[in-house]
């Protein structure tokens, strides 16, 4: 047994849990850093327009990021029940199935969003003042939607083979490139929200360069073959239907930002569609450690709902929801007590501390409960139940808050739009622990199965 496979199968939870999450929290907290860092950059060096025109900008940017994301993590799933099965040869399938998904959709994106730039952006909420900040920055974050999409979908293969230590890797070198290069390019260069842009495709690609080093290498144990770049429908429709939650979440969190901009500018204006966006960047820095403790989750549930150890399963979910609820807890203290303090991180706009405090304060209300919405969504995505994992994954940003946001507005204004966020968060978790709940007991029903079955095959080997 492989090394990597043996951790997954009997190494204990706590540990594995520990070892898998660890590094995908560190990664994604550099990341959140950079996101922090990049919008205090062009605060500084632009103005609070230039934060309007990168918040409009940004969720096109997410739903770039959200395809490699939904081809890796739904490829990531089946190579980690792959392995389980031991079914090495279905993995490196999936494997060069997920790369040759990338590039083509990684061309498309290039091409539809360059031809179509300006109506996007202002179906996302551009106003015509903050239009050309906007175009400044996706114009050439498109050229680099390649190196996103590869390097998103990557992170998620590594952890599948519970290479969680390379997978941080791969997402530090960008981060901390780019935090390195933002002030190069926007001060030195005075290239402003361009210099930002620029800076940020620079990073992505020499973290693709480790990637392809990666695999090149022989770290990995999946191995290339020119004859599994040849797309298998059964592959590709699986891969598709288990990473569509997670792409769901993505994009569901863009097609709010459409709709938060434009309400934003009929109730608000400009600066309240920065304060969006400085709230944004707050609460995915919140988020990323609950996402890395979904990430770690996630190889550990699939490799061993795979192998048939239920078990397993149920202990690496009960830790998985105690660890992230425990940093939501801490999230929301942090959020309520010092609202103030992180707001002016990013500016010292008097009107936009202000009034970013209390809608900060509204937003984070429910926060405490993401933890636990988070990881139940990725329950579904691990054992490859599609359409609970989309409809978790969706529940929170389109099912529940657009209809609701709308309603809200109409009444309250802006406050209805801020209070959207925390009644959201509430129905949503709700709406997962029905789920969860459910699948726990279907889980323990396949463990007596799987455990008679056992014993039934002792009995005759005795016999």
């Amino acid at each position: 047994m492989e090394e990597n496979a043996r951790q997954l199968e009997q190494e204990k939870i706590g540990k594995l849990l520990m070892k898998l999450s660890l590094p995908a929290i560190i990664a994604m907290f550099v990341q959140a850093l950079y996101n922090f860092v990049d919008t205090i950059y062009i605060a500084r060096g632009v103005g609070t327009l230039g934060i309007a025109g990168v918040s409009v900008a940004f969720p096109i940017q997410m739903i770039i990021m959200a395809f490699g994301g939904m081809i890796g993590i739904g490829g990531g799933t089946l190579i980690s029940r792959s392995l389980g099965a031991k079914n090495k040869e279905r993995a490196e399938k999936t494997l060069g199935n997920i790369f040759s998904s990338v590039f083509i959709l990684s061309l498309v994106i290039t091409v539809i969003g360059t031809i179509f730039l300006d109506p996007i952006l202002e179906l996302f909420g551009a106003t015509p003042d903050i239009l050309s900040y906007a175009e400044d920055y996706m114009s050439i974050i498109l050229y680099g939607s390649v190196f996103f999409t590869i390097a998103m979908s990557s992170h998620n293969v590594m952890r599948s083979e519970g290479k969680a230590k390379e997978a941080m890797i791969s997402m530090l070198i960008p981060a901390i490139l780019n935090i390195i290069l933002d002030p190069i390019f926007i001060f030195a260069l005075n290239m402003e929200v361009k210099g930002a842009a620029i800076a940020t495709v620079i990073s992505q690609f020499i973290g693709v360069l480790y990637i392809a080093y990666y695999f090149i290498s022989g770290k990995s144990s999946l191995k290339f073959h020119i004859k599994n770049f040849k797309f298998d429908k059964k592959i590709i429709s699986e891969t598709l239907a288990v990473g569509s939650s997670a792409f769901a979440r993505q994009v569901a969190g863009s097609i709010l930002a459409i709709v938060l901009n434009n309400l934003l500018g009929i109730y608000g204006g400009s600066l309240h569609i920065a304060i969006f966006g400085v709230i944004n960047r707050l609460l995915t820095f919140f988020f990323m450690p609950m996402f890395g403790i979904a990430q770690g989750f996630l190889p550990i549930a699939g490799y061993n709902y795979g192998a048939q150890k239920y078990e397993r399963v149920k202990e690496v979910l009960k830790k998985a929801l105690t660890v992230s609820s425990i940093w939501s807890v801490i999230s929301f203290l942090l959020i309520q007590l010092f609202p103030n303090f992180l707001i002016s991180i990013f500016s010292n706009d008097p009107n936009l501390i202000r009034e970013g405090t209390l809608a900060l304060r509204i937003n984070g209300m429910f926060i405490w409960i993401v933890g636990f919405q988070v990881v139940g969504s990725a329950l579904f995505q691990a054992i490859g139940k599609a359409l609970p994992a989309l409809i978790l994954s969706m529940s929170r940003q389109i099912l529940i808050f657009i209809p609701l946001v709308f309603i809200l507005s109409n009444f309250f204004g802006l406050m209805g739009i801020w209070y959207t966020f925390p009644i959201s968060d509430v129905l949503a978790a709700l709406l997962t622990l029905f789920f969860v709940v459910r699948e726990y007991r279907i889980l323990n029903i396949q463990e007596k199965k799987e455990k008679r079955k056992i014993t039934l095959n002792e009995e005759e080997c005795e016999i």
